[in-house]
């Protein structure tokens, strides 16, 4: 397709503005819920959404969108309700409280579409794409129903900020000023399966969890506020989204879901390979220059013990004897040192073999070899 083709194509322009609303709710609500440590709560809600879109079905006789997110919502909701109803009042940790409301959910949900599907009812069809999307079939009045679900929980959001921010991070605090933590709790619940109803028909039941965390989870690598983690986690969704979709309608044949989830999770994998100070690649430098410092560390402090224990602050140490000592070749740690001007090369004395290298600290060597010990001798006590 042409440029020109793509952007009035009413298909497409319906399809990324729904993965575009789709990311920026996600974004945002997903950076709560991470936080809270509750990053299964979206697979959750989006597999308890299933029966609800049955039920809604069932209620209004045919493929009604009001109807069936409406119902996606409530069990949605109600699941999450039921998970924080059994981690508050019985011995159940949050992950099993989240199994138990999911597999059991979900399997009621499969129940009800096979119900559904018995019945020959020729408006059913299409109804089994909820549990991997149908982005194609989105129409511009389900993108009305999508923009104000966000527009409801990004007003929600801005409203509860400070309410939000404090539960998210220490829910006994907030609770000792007389916040109703409870209710705040139920409040970001209930939003996320707003989320998860807005992904319903663009990734469907089975990938909107994933939509729910990715963006956030890329995020939080690259801030250390919630404010930008926030803003950067929509961002990343909405980019995500928007890609994803075009990416589809550019390669016919190919699903638009599982193309916007592969494209938001693209960038968790750079951020989890390059975010600076948490990225693998970085971590991995540290601990390759840490364990190169601790080499010469070792190398400069077994030069200075030589020497105190001749009693001659120019002791000559051969190179060979540094290795047999440390069960490894030093020669890169000596290079580092003598860099640095810690350390001198002094030829062989006429008594040894020719090409033999040996080793003196210099005055600055000595200083630092005693600045580490002292170091070691505080950590030590």
């Amino acid at each position: 397709m042409s440029p020109l083709e793509l952007i009035t194509d009413h298909t497409i322009q319906n399809v990324v503005i729904g993965a575009a609303l789709l990311g920026l709710i996600s974004g945002v609500l997903g950076s709560f819920a991470v936080l809270r440590k509750q990053s299964l709560l979206g697979d959750t809600m989006s597999h308890a959404a299933l029966p609800g879109v049955c039920i809604g079905f069932i209620i209004a006789g045919a493929r009604e969108m009001s109807f069936l997110l409406l119902g996606a919502l409530t069990t949605g909701a109600l699941a999450a309700l039921v998970m924080l109803m059994l981690t508050r009042n019985s011995r159940l940790k949050t992950d099993a409280a989240l199994g138990i409301a999911l597999s059991t959910s979900f399997a009621l949900g499969v129940v009800l579409l096979t119900h559904i599907q018995n019945q020959n009812n020729a408006a059913q069809g299409g109804l089994d794409a909820f549990l991997f999307g149908q982005a194609a079939a989105t129409l511009r009045s389900d993108l009305w129903i999508m923009g104000g679900v966000t527009l409801v929980a990004l007003a929600l959001v801005g409203a509860f900020w400070k309410e939000f921010k404090l539960v998210s991070f220490d829910p006994q605090f907030a609770a000792s000023l007389g916040m109703p933590v409870m209710w705040l709790e139920v409040l970001l619940t209930v939003m996320i399966a707003l989320a998860v109803v807005v992904g319903l028909q663009m990734v469907g039941v089975v990938l909107m969890a994933a939509m729910i965390i990715a963006p956030a989870v890329a995020a939080r690598q690259w801030s250390h506020r919630l404010e930008s983690m926030v803003i950067l986690a929509a961002v990343i969704g909405v980019a995500g989204g928007v890609f994803g979709a075009l990416l589809s309608a550019l390669s016919r044949g190919l699903a638009t879901g599982p193309l916007i989830i592969l494209s938001v999770s693209s960038v968790v994998l750079v951020s989890l390979l390059l975010a600076p100070g948490r990225g693998f690649v970085w971590e991995g430098i540290r601990l390759w220059q840490g364990r190169r410092r601790l080499r010469y560390q070792q190398v400069l402090t077994t030069l200075y013990r030589l020497a105190l224990h001749h009693d001659d602050p120019t002791f000559r140490s051969e190179q060979g004897m540094l290795d047999t000592y440390h069960g490894h070749r030093t020669r890169a740690a000596l290079r580092q040192l003598l860099k640095r001007g810690l350390v001198e090369w002094r030829s062989a004395p006429p008594e040894e073999p020719r090409g033999a290298k040996h080793w003196v600290l210099t005055p600055r060597g000595r200083d630092e070899a005693e600045r580490i010990l002292d170091s070691l001798g505080r950590g030590e006590s």
